[in-house]
């Protein structure tokens, strides 16, 4: 049985428009055109439009689902390749959605919840870039700067990033709720310990440089935003701090040199 654009449209709740653009690059070929010019579809072709329903699904380009379907092997292994993606997203998405639900528990009692299954479901570089898109685009926007794609191979020193800026900035949140002086010796040792970790992961940076990338976050919309919301006045404690930090750091290399 042949099938037209229109009857082909109405089975996959794609449009004709659609189905026409998958005929113009080559992805779906009708079988053979009618006398009268309509494009007609056979079992091969619906069978084919599913396969690159599927791939959308994951959204895999057009252009990627095209190489992919020529080098084919058979349906049943394109089918089991498909389902064994989709249950991998749907692993994930079921990962992220718990943690999305445990945050909300937490955020709803007023609690503060454990800094290793916040960030649980971020488990691979498509969980980050979404995470970040925010950030991404207004980055973009702001400063016409871009953040670098994100290597499989990164995220676990991501994941574990994360949860030493979560550590940190819970740290300094928890100081400034207390009342405690921003230049006082424990905010100094968190500040010390924190830089310690980014040196130790592979960011070299000095207390003059953590000094001013938390003048950035004081002057800067998005992150003072961001670090406003979980504690307010956090953005100008945390670079008051810092400057007091660094401003001891370099007396203390000063009076090295005369000792």
């Amino acid at each position: 049985m042949l099938y037209t654009v229109k009857e082909i449209a109405a089975l996959s709740n794609v449009t004709v428009k659609t189905l026409h653009h998958y005929h113009s690059i080559g992805l779906l070929l009708p079988c053979e055109i009618s006398e009268a010019g309509y494009r007609l579809y056979g079992t091969k072709e619906l069978e084919r439009l599913q396969h690159i329903l599927f791939y959308k699904e994951l959204d895999f380009p057009l252009e990627k689902i095209k190489q992919l379907l020529e080098g084919a092997p058979d349906r049943l292994s394109i089918l089991a390749s498909q389902k064994e993606l989709l249950l991998a997203r749907k692993q994930r998405l079921e990962r992220v959605i718990q943690t999305l639900d445990e945050s909300i528990s937490h955020a709803e009692n007023g609690e503060q919840m454990n800094q290793a299954e916040m960030f649980k479901g971020f488990c691979d570089e498509e969980e980050w870039m979404e995470a970040l898109a925010e950030q991404k685009r207004y980055l973009e926007e702001t400063y016409d700067f871009s953040l670098p794609s994100i290597d499989s191979s990164e995220v676990p020193a991501m994941n574990q990033m994360a949860r030493e800026a979560k550590r940190f900035t819970d740290g300094m949140a928890d100081f400034l709720a207390k009342g405690v002086k921003f230049d006082d010796e424990s905010v100094h040792r968190l500040i010390s310990e924190h830089i310690a970790f980014l040196n130790q992961s592979g960011h070299a940076t000095s207390a003059d440089d953590f000094a001013a990338r938390t003048r950035f976050f004081l002057d800067d919309d998005f992150h003072r935003k961001m670090l406003e919301e979980q504690q307010t006045g956090l953005a100008y404690y945390l670079s008051t701090a810092a400057e007091s930090f660094a401003a001891k750091e370099k007396s203390g290399t000063e009076a090295k040199k005369y000792d």
